[in-house]
């Protein structure tokens, strides 16, 4: 029987172009599709290696230092990854080696800011997107601001970018951290902003730029959103709610809906 029979189409087809999300998707009598169900199931096994797929850190050290920056790596209080999914307050604070280290390299003069490449629940997503965006950030920040070495922090949250920072003397940490996969986005990158870091920092005092990545946000408006946020930071001595992001708004079309990381 001809396809056309059997297939029932939706009539917002068109706007598919427009996202990924699972819309306008057809049924077949009362279900799904075979090809809806089946790319479903893809993007499913995605979403679960991408929670799983370890950090190469050597790699990202050594692209890093070819980059002309600084590396450090770090180890949160979790001990492995069926760890640090059962206890994320494992992964907001550094082991006592990584604690001892950082302590040991905290500079006479704060660092302006300290870039911290963490994997969170995609790993792949810090493993993508951390280094262009770095890049692109380093252009666009004043010249005389002092950049501190990068940490690569494994098993890491949100909240350990705290700890790391206030070790470290920095006036303002940035976590690129890679966010929960979703059925559309298994490699989007979170990037989160702590004026002042130090434990025990509420979400509240944190700016959170989402879903970084090229068929998200682009690097290039990511940074420029960043930069404007860090300058901000840095002149009112505070981050999060008290600091707006008055930045242009992104073209439509050009960002999907923000699947946030689970700090």
């Amino acid at each position: 029987m001809p396809k056309h029979t059997l297939v029932q189409p939706n009539p917002w087809t068109h706007l598919r172009a427009f996202t990924d999300a699972r819309i306008a998707l057809g049924r077949a009598g009362n279900s799904q599709t075979t090809d809806a169900v089946l790319a479903f199931g893809v993007a499913h096994a995605q979403a679960r290696d991408a929670v799983h797929l370890p950090l190469d850190i050597a790699a990202v050290a050594a692209a890093l230092e070819q980059a002309g920056f600084t590396a450090l790596t770090v180890h949160s209080a979790a001990a492995d990854r069926a760890q640090y999914l059962r206890r994320p307050d494992l992964g907001r604070r550094l082991d006592n080696a990584s604690r001892a280290k950082l302590g040991a390299l905290r500079p006479a003069q704060p660092f302006d800011v300290v870039f911290v490449i963490a994997d969170g629940l995609s790993a792949l997503a810090a493993q993508s997107h951390s280094m262009p965006l770095l890049c692109c950030v380093r252009e666009r920040l004043p010249r005389d601001w002092s950049i501190g070495p990068v940490v690569i922090a494994a098993q890491s949250r949100v909240a350990l970018g705290d700890e790391i920072g206030s070790l470290l003397g920095a006036r303002q940490v940035v976590m690129l951290i890679g966010e929960r996969p979703g059925l559309s986005s298994p490699d989007s990158l979170g990037i989160y902003l702590t004026y002042a870091p130090r434990v025990g920092c509420s979400d509240a005092q944190r700016n959170c730029i989402s879903n970084v990545r090229p068929a998200g946000l682009t690097y290039d408006q990511a940074a420029t959103r960043l930069v404007f946020l860090l300058k901000g930071a840095l002149a009112l001595s505070r981050s999060g709610v008290d600091l707006k992001d008055d930045t242009p708004s992104v073209a439509p079309g050009t960002a999907r809906l923000a699947e946030r990381h689970n700090p």
